[in-house]
């Protein structure tokens, strides 16, 4: 079977190929402009070998015939589907664009097919935009054109493309309405930001400024059809070879999209926020803002409304999406992909898929301080435990500041991964596989590392095991013990001395170790953790005044408790005061920059006072966190695990905030 493709550069159409390339048969026809061939190479590697059933044809939908007579003549009656996907969707658009792009560009198709002989079934991609922004109420896949408001140029340009192609194919047709496209639910992956996307940096600066267990109270909005753009490509792929569909148009969309509320709660809880215990309307603030909004719409031009859409974030335009009271009757839809096992997933389901693509892929806004990129340009900076938490954010920082970042942990598929993310955000990173736990992988680390850079400058030890057990519950578990300082200890040390005598050689170099807040404070439960700490902070102790003469420093960073994927199964941690991983991250930056001895927290510093001076009144405070903190049902041999402290616990933990209670 043979398809044409226009747009398939696009969000949509790379994951279209996809599914029409995984028909055997199949011969993909893709038009290209010149100036997106180079994209869509690189592109059709993500293809593997059905790729070699791509055949691109230079054109543009702009041009009348779209593409030379030579390839209009070779393609001939050979084509069994068109996919029109190309257009522009841009809510700072102007209608000029709109109408070269959405709608002659749609004519020059649509004239193409009509003329392209062959039995050819043409399929056109619109929007849910042509219901308009204010349609209130049910809007079937049978309405058209029901007097809605289409001032926007690309509310109105998607509306009279899908006229044209209505009116004027003379061959069989379909058209395809898809909602809020969002990334794939499977893997996140995206291609900007947009639509619920323009919330993703507030609720990022939200969940890491409030506490978890802090309860929100929050507005519910209007519905956002929000769908992944796998089922998108799914349903489309499907509905096209589906008999009996011609001259319908199909919503893909949710049955029952989410409302606003719905949509931050879910996003919240993919970056481990507070919950919004609560969500109501305020009575008329929904149609106060859509009435103004409108207003603004029409007495702003415009260059304005870029300007006020750039200083908020979000396009003036999309606001009123936020107020949507149109419900997207989808049963066409869902009528003809019955029994194929495809339907649009709950948005509660993948969000976490989505927020942690953002985060790594799209996140990208990083201001560097002249004075970083100075001190960190060109340095060969080595990270362990470098794929999560705190490790993963120090590289990506150092990598953005200009250093050349090494990075080491267990998994190569992980810091593949890590290496992909720095790369494309425009840094330079190495990977080195290696199991900190085994001495003897850490010499062939070394040395491969040396062979290949010839020095470390600087070494982040960060790479470490905690354990939450009282000792009275570990008598049976020695290896707790060996394994917390094999990794915590032996490795760090391992590490350091194979790296220290070319930091001697060249006469300059840095070593930090993230050590813990319990170093200073003697947090009970985690003797086994903070003694394997407390030995490397003695180790570098002695080190440093050896080492200061070839300009060595050794920095010691006493972390509160940090939340990462480490603490993330004590569900007593999401009550508890935390850093943030990027909080911590900046730290240790900071700390490669200004080189100090040592970094600590208030309260770190007060509980080391403390028990120096005052050890019975220090024990006394610590045996009381330790009773209002019980541990967890694994390390009690019980099943049911207790979710959240008292409240007496709660005040307690952010009195001392910060310790591994």
């Amino acid at each position: 079977m043979n398809y044409l493709v226009t747009g398939a550069t696009g969000f949509i159409g790379k994951f279209l190929l996809e599914r029409l390339l995984a028909r055997p048969d199949a011969q993909v026809y893709a038009l290209v402009r010149d100036g997106s061939r180079e994209k869509f190479q690189t592109q059709c590697e993500r293809y593997g070998d059905a790729g070699q059933r791509i055949h691109v044809l230079a054109g543009d939908i702009t041009t009348p015939g779209l593409m030379a007579a030579a390839d209009r003549e070779t393609i001939a009656g050979r084509i069994d589907h068109v996919f029109h996907l190309a257009a522009v969707y841009d809510m700072y658009m102007d209608d000029a664009a709109a109408d070269r792009v959405n709608n002659e560009g749609t004519q020059n198709v649509v004239t193409f097919v009509n003329s392209l002989g062959g039995q050819p079934t043409l399929h056109h991609v619109s929007s849910i935009a042509i219901a308009g922004p204010d349609f209130v109420g049910t809007f079937r896949e049978d309405m058209f054109d029901e007097g809605q408001s289409l001032d926007h140029p690309y509310y109105r340009s998607k509306f009279q493309s899908e006229k044209i192609v209505r009116e004027e194919s003379r061959v069989p047709y379909r058209v395809y309405r898809p909602g809020i496209v969002v990334g794939d639910s499977q893997t996140g992956e995206m291609d900007k930001i947009d639509g619920p996307y323009y919330f993703f940096k507030a609720i990022q600066a939200l969940s890491q400024a409030m506490p978890k267990w802090l309860p929100l109270l929050g507005v519910a909005g209007g519905r956002i059809p929000v769908v992944p753009v796998d089922y998108i490509a799914d349903a489309m792929d499907a509905i096209a070879h589906k008999a009996g569909q011609d001259g319908k148009a199909f919503f893909l969309v949710p049955t029952q999209a989410p409302t606003l509320g719905e949509v931050l709660q879910a996003l919240m809880q993919a970056a481990h926020g507070p919950e919004f215990i609560r969500q109501f309307e305020l009575p008329y603030t929904s149609e106060l803002l859509r009435s103004v909004k409108k207003k603004l719409g029409k007495a702003i031009s415009q260059d304005m409304q870029r300007r006020i859409s750039q200083a908020i974030g979000i396009p003036v335009s999309a606001l009123g999406q936020a107020l949507n009271q149109t419900v997207y009757d989808d049963r066409q839809t869902r009528t003809a992909l019955l029994g194929s096992g495809i339907h649009c997933p709950n948005l509660k389901d993948y969000a976490d898929k989505l927020w942690s693509y953002w985060e790594n892929y799209l996140d990208l806004e990083t201001d560097i301080p002249p004075a970083r990129r100075r001190a960190l340009a060109g340095k060969v900076v080595m990270v362990t435990g470098a794929t999560s938490g705190i490790g993963f954010l120090t590289a990506r920082k150092l990598a953005a500041a200009g250093a050349r970042v090494i990075l080491i942990a267990r998994t190569r598929e992980k810091l593949e991964e890590t290496q992909d993310i720095i790369q494309k955000a425009g840094g330079e990173a190495f990977i080195y596989p290696c199991d900190l736990s085994d001495l003897d992988a850490i010499d062939a680390m070394a040395d491969a590392v040396l062979r290949d850079f010839g020095y470390v400058d600087v070494l982040v030890n960060n790479a470490g095991r905690s354990i939450r057990r009282g000792v009275l519950e570990s008598l049976d578990r020695f290896h707790d013990f060996e394994r917390t300082m094999r990794l915590n200890y032996f490795g760090a040390v391992r590490l350091i001395n194979k790296l220290l005598p070319s930091m001697a050689a060249r006469n300059g170099g840095q070593i930090v170790n993230i050590s813990s807040i319990g170093v200073l404070s003697n947090m009970p439960r985690f003797s086994a953790y903070v003694a394997s700490k407390a030995a490397l902070d003695a180790f570098s102790r002695c080190l440093s005044a050896e080492v200061k003469a070839q300009n060595i420093d050794i920095t010691a960073i006493y972390m509160p408790l940090v939340r990462t994927p480490m603490i993330a199964p004590t569900k007593l941690y999401n009550y508890i005061p935390t850093w943030s991983a990027d909080r911590a991250a900046e730290t240790v930056v900071g700390a490669i920059v200004n080189r100090p001895k040592s970094i600590a927290t208030p309260f770190g510093k007060i509980a080391s006072i403390s028990y120096s001076l005052w050890p019975r009144v220090n024990d006394y405070v610590l045996s009381k966190g330790y009773q209002l903190f019980p541990s967890s049902a694994a390390a009690k041999g019980q099943k049911v695990e207790q979710q959240k402290p008292t409240m007496e616990g709660v005040v307690f933990a952010n009195v001392f905030k910060g310790g591994h209670w």
